[in-house]
């Protein structure tokens, strides 16, 4: 009656959402103040004052005729065009409006990216701990899903490890930086590494491996954390982006799909992406938000605070006994789960009433994900609850 894989699929949701929806359960029978959510990456910090301002002027003075209207499928010329400008500007790289393909944010674009280049027998490759969803969207595509497991240490790329799981059928390999779970930032020595290694296994197969580049925490970097711009060093590269994080906008659901223009055979790559796009009904992205973004390229959410946030929970939980991985970026806390189950170990934090991603679905077990993108004060109102959970575990306390 139905397709068994989307009935599977429908029926057991990402763990992620599992627990947020067990949180929004406990804030109805004991409220909110008493619930400590760290499940979902969903931007506490609000939208700018630009963002209000623009869309409010777009609203003003913008014909319904164009604000509400469809664009072309794959976008606003004058959209494309300021990206691309952006991009030369800001990158030093050549980008062409050609190959800009505006999406309905970052998912729909590795959905699009994935289903225009992937083949039945194709292979594609993510670096554990990756975001669970690349899975369903690779299978989805008719790909087989490999995983490669980070160094232990750093997260950065095992070289020696990916070069040993590419074959023949690699199609593709994906990379998030900054990443979600850990927040660790992509080196530029591992970018060269990985680019490198890319270049000598496409001509030892005799076919191109893209590198898809999934970037919606791009400007969520911290210190003097740098986060590479990719197409700089791999020519056959794709990139993913979204302004769901950048400009604490994720449920307006507006990104774009950058085929990079030295890539071999880039206007047959972005054709492909346009036929994947409608295929899928991935066609013409909301046109307001197109023209918002067009005004805002550049600019950011005030990234100080998840800064504080990353600091305060970071030295917190490492006084309290946890170890943790140190975010460069993004919004997440990779936790090193005390016991081997990381499933147990999220079982009993709540019982704190702490909310704790199991790292499973990522790919890495044994660790936990806390997404700190919330306010200062949970996080202040938490650490009592972190520091029994704590002592539960190194306190002698069970």
């Amino acid at each position: 009656m139905v397709s068994d894989k989307m009935l599977q699929l429908g029926r057991h949701s990402s763990v992620i959402r599992d627990i947020f929806e067990y949180g929004n359960q406990r804030r109805k029978e004991i409220g909110a103040e008493n619930v400590f959510d760290f499940s979902l990456g969903n931007p506490s910090v609000p939208a700018p004052d630009f963002v209000r301002e623009e869309l409010e002027n777009l609203l003003v003075n913008t014909p319904a005729e164009v604000l509400h209207a469809y664009t072309s499928a794959a976008g606003d010329s004058g959209v494309r065009l300021a990206i691309a400008d952006y991009i030369r500007n800001n990158f030093g790289y050549p980008a062409e409006s050609k190959h800009i393909y505006m999406t309905v944010g970052a998912a729909a674009s590795l959905t699009v990216t994935l289903n225009a280049i992937v083949e039945n027998g194709d292979e594609v490759i993510a670096f554990a701990p990756y975001f669970p969803e690349y899975k369903v969207f690779a299978e989805t595509a008719g790909a087989k899903f490999i995983t490669v497991n980070s160094e232990p240490e750093t997260f950065q790329i095992d070289a020696k490890a990916l070069y040993n799981a590419i074959n023949v059928n690699t199609k593709a390999v994906i990379v998030n930086s900054p990443n979600n779970p850990t927040g660790v930032v992509l080196t530029e020595d591992s970018i060269k590494r990985l680019a490198d290694i890319l270049d000598r296994r496409s001509a030892e197969f005799g076919h191109p491996i893209f590198l898809i580049c999934d970037e919606p925490y791009r400007e969520l970097a911290f210190g003097n954390a740098i986060v590479p711009y990719v197409p700089l060093y791999y020519k056959n590269t794709i990139v993913c982006y979204s302004f769901s994080k950048s400009l604490s906008l994720p449920g307006e659901r507006i990104g774009y799909i950058y085929v990079a223009s030295q890539m071999e055979e880039a206007d047959m790559v972005f054709d492909a992406v346009c036929g994947a796009g409608r295929a899928l009904g991935f066609v013409c992205a909301p046109a307001m938000f197109q023209l918002l973004v067009k005004r805002c390229l550049g600019k950011t959410v005030d990234i100080s605070i998840y800064n504080r946030n990353r600091t305060l929970l970071f030295d917190s939980l490492s006084s309290y006994g946890f170890s943790a991985v140190y975010p460069d970026g993004a919004f997440y806390l990779f936790l090193k789960s005390p016991v081997a189950d990381s499933y147990a170990f999220c079982e009993k934090a709540k019982d704190y009433e702490l909310l704790l991603v199991p790292a499973d679905d990522f790919g890495c077990p044994g660790y936990v994900r806390i997404a700190y993108c919330v306010g200062t004060e949970q996080i202040e109102r938490s650490l009592p609850a972190f520091a029994k959970l704590a002592s539960y575990y190194f306190g002698g306390d069970k």
